[in-house]
Parts: structure tokens; C-alpha cells; sequence
């Protein structure tokens, strides 16, 4: 039995049966000819996916896909209708929902493609997936950047510091000024262009071709959607961190002035105290965007400028699904730890099993928990 193969090919490739012979399938086999751009020659050397990876991808961006439609849905739906919690600073998180409700938009695409072993729709189809990526990954990253923004100026400047509604639609309004240009960009092919990857069943932006121009491309993308809001996030976040110290000493020093034990000694305070757990969910937000994008961004930084040997199919899919999973991460951490979120979910979906007092019977009632400290 003669095998079709050349020196240099993997040895150890996928079969299938025709006439009695053995035929061997490379990545890009069933893309028509016309399309063929669409696979770069990196992927050709690597035998074409088995049909059971391809369903275990889809199986993992269907249970992504549920979480992250009904977390987000919840977090849109009781953000934006409850009195309590309609306030400048929770429309960044109604919009980082938006976001990430937006990169769900892909899931319905990726699964079609993984059972047909193919990206359907050949370059629109691949352009639509990558636009609804690029966008919302862009989009979530300057939103925790502003996040991080808020709960600094929050906590740090109580009285005059707070953003206001009109400050904050305008941030959002930049948010997705922010996101647009390295959509477009390669959308239209002024700069860069979109391209499968992986399984040949996703698409992003090109970050393997050779030419200067490609580089170029991949390094800026790089700068303005992960660098930038990265050095934004540590910023504020430490400055956030060194305010909160400033603050627990100030409190400390008055508790001895006033031989008391507590130091959240009236509603002001304990005030400080919900907004500081707020502070720990964004920075919670923060760290699960850290572990979701840095995969991402070293694996296309590798294509770009480092060892393309190392970027397997199975290499390049595994930081993609961190990213997807990030999206559906994020609500459940605010439904895990927002306490007035929280009382919401109890009040309005009690069958979740959510317990959580009222944020504001806790603070008036810290108001007037004041102890006289032991002699």
C-alpha cells in the first residue's frame, strides 16, 4: 500500500478509506480552492483535526455559551432596571456585559463550524467571526481599564471624586471608540487582515505572515488592546491600593483618639467598607482578564516575532477558549460578590439560592455599632 506523503510531512496524519486506498488530509483539505488564502502555510504541515476534537470544542463553547448568555443577561437585566443599583459606575459593568455578550455572538458560528469540520461562509464567515472577537476583546479590555478608573476616583475621593452619569456615558462612549479601529482595520484590509486559525474553524487577526507590514500590525494591536490597558489597570489599581492603606491607618489612629474597637464607626465608613468590596470584584474581574488575554497575546506575539514550531493547532486553541471563558466568568464573580447585586438576586430570582442582607440595613445599622474599647 503506497502512502501519499513527502520527506518533512508529519508522519503521524489522520486516513480515510476511499477505493480500498489510504489518502492522507492535511489542515485546509476541505477549504474549496478558491479560499484556500485563507489558510496560512504554517497550519499545512499539521494533520487535519479529528472529528471528535472538533465536538469537544464545540461541546465546551456550548456550556460557555449558556453560562455567559444567562450571567450577563442577569447582570444587564438587574443593573439597568433596579433603582438601587442604576449609578454611574454600574453602567461600566452593564456595558463590560454588553462585551462580553458580544463575543458570545461567535459561539453559534464556532460550533456549526466545528461539526462541519470548517470555517462556513469561507472569508465573510471568517470576517464576521473575527469582528465579533476583535471587537468585544478590545472593548473588554478598555472597560476594565475605566473600571479600574472608577473605583480609584470611588474610594479614594468620596465626596468630590465619583463620576457622574454624564462622565461615564461619555467613557463609554470612548470605550468603543477604542475597540473600532483595529476592527475595521483588518475587516476592510487597510491594515492587516482577518484569517483562520487553529482548527481552521475560528478566525482572528494575521499574526503569522511574514511581511514587515503584518509585524507592524501585530505590534500596535498588541500595544492598544492589551499593553495600554494593562498599564492603565496596574496604575489605578495601585494607586486604588495605596489609598485603601491611607485610609484603614487614618482609622486606626482615630479608633485609639476615641477608645472605640470599631473601625467602621458610622455609615460613612461602613460605606467605605461595601465600596472597597466592589474594588475586590473589579480587581477579581482584573485578574481572570490578565489569565484569559495573556495566553492570547503571547501566542500571537510568538507568530509574529518568535519560534513558529511551538504554535500547534491545539496550542492556539486552548488560549482562544480562555478568552471565550472569561466572558462568562465575569458575571458570576459580580453575582458572587456584589452585595447589592446579590440582594437583587435574592429578591428577584430566589430560586438561584442566593442569600445576602441588605446593604443598606448593614450600613445603618454599622452606624450605630460603636464599642467602647476595653480598659
Amino acid at each position: 500500500m503506497e502512502l501519499n506523503y513527502t520527506a518533512g510531512d508529519p508522519i503521524a496524519f489522520p486516513f480515510k478509506m476511499v477505493s480500498g486506498e489510504v489518502q492522507q488530509h492535511m489542515l485546509g483539505w476541505n477549504i474549496p480552492a478558491e479560499h484556500q488564502g485563507l489558510v496560512h502555510e504554517h497550519w499545512r504541515q499539521f494533520p487535519a483535526v479529528d472529528k471528535f476534537s472538533h465536538y469537544l470544542l464545540a461541546l465546551i463553547y456550548f456550556i460557555l455559551m449558556i453560562f455567559s448568555v444567562t450571567g450577563n443577561s442577569l447582570v444587564i437585566w438587574i443593573f439597568s432596571t433596579s433603582k438601587s443599583l442604576r449609578s454611574a459606575s454600574n453602567m461600566f459593568i452593564v456595558n463590560l456585559a454588553i462585551f462580553d455578550l458580544t463575543m458570545m455572538l461567535e459561539m453559534p458560528h464556532l460550533i456549526v463550524n466545528s461539526f462541519y469540520q470548517t470555517i462556513i461562509g469561507n472569508q465573510m464567515g471568517c470576517d464576521i467571526y473575527a469582528v465579533f472577537g476583535a471587537l468585544s476583546g478590545i472593548g473588554g479590555a478598555i472597560t476594565n481599564a475605566v473600571i479600574a478608573y472608577d473605583r480609584y476616583k470611588t474610594i479614594s475621593c468620596p465626596i468630590d471624586g465619583r463620576i457622574n452619569k454624564v462622565q461615564a456615558s461619555i467613557l463609554i462612549a470612548v470605550t468603543w471608540m477604542w475597540a473600532l479601529p483595529f476592527t475595521i482595520l483588518p475587516w476592510t484590509r487597510v491594515w492587516g487582515q482577518y484569517t483562520t486559525e487553529g482548527f481552521l474553524t475560528t478566525c482572528s487577526f494575521d499574526f503569522l505572515s511574514e511581511d514587515q507590514d503584518t509585524k507592524a500590525f501585530v505590534a500596535c494591536i498588541f500595544c492598544w488592546s492589551y499593553v495600554i490597558p494593562m498599564t492603565l489597570i496596574c496604575t489605578f489599581y495601585s494607586k486604588l491600593f495605596v489609598a485603601v492603606r491611607h485610609h484603614e491607618r487614618m482609622l486606626k489612629e482615630q479608633a485609639k483618639k476615641m477608645n472605640v474597637k470599631s473601625l467602621a464607626s458610622n455609615k460613612e465608613d461602613a460605606g467605605k467598607s461595601v465600596e472597597i468590596r466592589i474594588a475586590k470584584v473589579a480587581f477579581t474581574i482584573f485578574f481572570l482578564f490578565i489569565c484569559s488575554w495573556t495566553p492570547y497575546g503571547v501566542v500571537t506575539m510568538i507568530g509574529a516575532f518568535g519560534d513558529r514550531s511551538l504554535l500547534t493547532p491545539v496550542v492556539t486553541m486552548i488560549p482562544a477558549v480562555f478568552c471565550k471563558a472569561v466572558s462568562c466568568i465575569d458575571p458570576w464573580v459580580y453575582a458572587i460578590n456584589h452585595p447589592r447585586f446579590r440582594a437583587e438576586l435574592e429578591r428577584r430570582v430566589p430560586w438561584m439560592g442566593v442569600r445576602e442582607p441588605d446593604p443598606d440595613a448593614t450600613s445603618t445599622n454599622a452606624s450605630t455599632s460603636t464599642t467602647p474599647a476595653d480598659a
